[in-house]
């Protein structure tokens, strides 16, 4: 039996409750990351992407663990979806423990070009649809009077000014700031919000475009105290410890995955 995997309960014993758990943007990257060692630890795992069909690989490697996967589509700017996923979450697993804001988008622009659209694109994504996402979740654990847990990628772009990357610094602080006021509105229900914010991430994405330009890549490792870029096992490793009991009396933070950047 897979580690994580629910056997039978022990004679005279109560069934193990299955925990659940729902990832936002899992198609690769930082969601998949999270959502297979989310599974590994045990949880059932729901997970979302704007196109569900690209999320066959992340469902996989759940199953794999032995633990149940359900795919979804979601695009967070739109209200109905956001409010139909919940349902479907729960319609599959019959609840929700936790839930992981990893959806987001990037624009690299300078603040002079920036657009009024590309300003509401971005924040309908990185704020709105994280904030509505937590709403739901919020909602799910107070009607049914259960604990449970939140954790956003924030980022360190929302601690630290940087160039050329002004709104989705901006968005990123706002979830910091919306962490600390969900975490401290839902103490009493024993929901614990909290945000993870990731330095530059080695993900397939980051790596291509970085690999075009080696000199800016090696003058931004340079930086980093550590003189390595954050993983996506550094952040999922992160995700499992706030989801974990050892977590427990942890609320309202944002942790830093930045190798010692944000230190200077």
């Amino acid at each position: 039996m897979t580690a994580g995997a629910q056997g039978p309960a022990a004679s005279g014993a109560a069934p193990a409750r299955r925990r659940v758990a729902l990832v936002t943007g899992a198609s690769y990257g930082i969601g998949a990351a999270i959502a297979v060692a989310l599974a590994r630890d045990g949880y059932d795992v729901a997970v979302t992407e704007l196109d569900a069909g690209s999320l066959t690989a992340v469902v996989s490697a759940i199953e794999a663990t032995g633990m149940r996967a359900c795919a979804i589509a979601l695009d967070t700017r739109d209200q109905g979806n956001v409010e139909s996923c919940m349902q479907q979450v729960l319609a599959a697993f019959g609840q929700v423990d936790l839930l992981v804001n990893n959806a987001g988008v990037l624009l690299r622009k300078a603040a002079v070009d920036v657009t009024r659209d590309e300003w509401d694109g971005l924040m309908a994504v990185n704020l709105a649809g994280t904030f509505f996402m937590s709403q739901q979740m919020g909602r799910h654990l107070i009607d049914a009077g259960r604990r449970g847990s939140i954790i956003s990628i924030a980022s360190t772009h929302g601690m630290i000014g940087m160039p050329m990357v002004s709104v989705y610094g901006i968005s990123k602080a706002g979830i910091s700031q919306m962490t600390r006021m969900l975490a401290i509105e839902w103490a009493s229900h024993g929901i614990r919000v909290n945000a993870i914010a990731p330095g530059t991430t080695e993900t397939p994405t980051r790596a291509k475009s970085l690999g075009a330009d080696p000199a800016r890549r090696q003058a931004m490792i340079d930086r980093i105290p550590f003189g390595r870029f954050c993983t996506e096992a550094d952040v999922a490793a992160m995700a499992s410890y706030l989801a974990s009991p050892g977590a427990e009396y942890i609320t309202g933070q944002t942790l830093l995955l930045d190798g010692g950047l944000t230190a200077y």
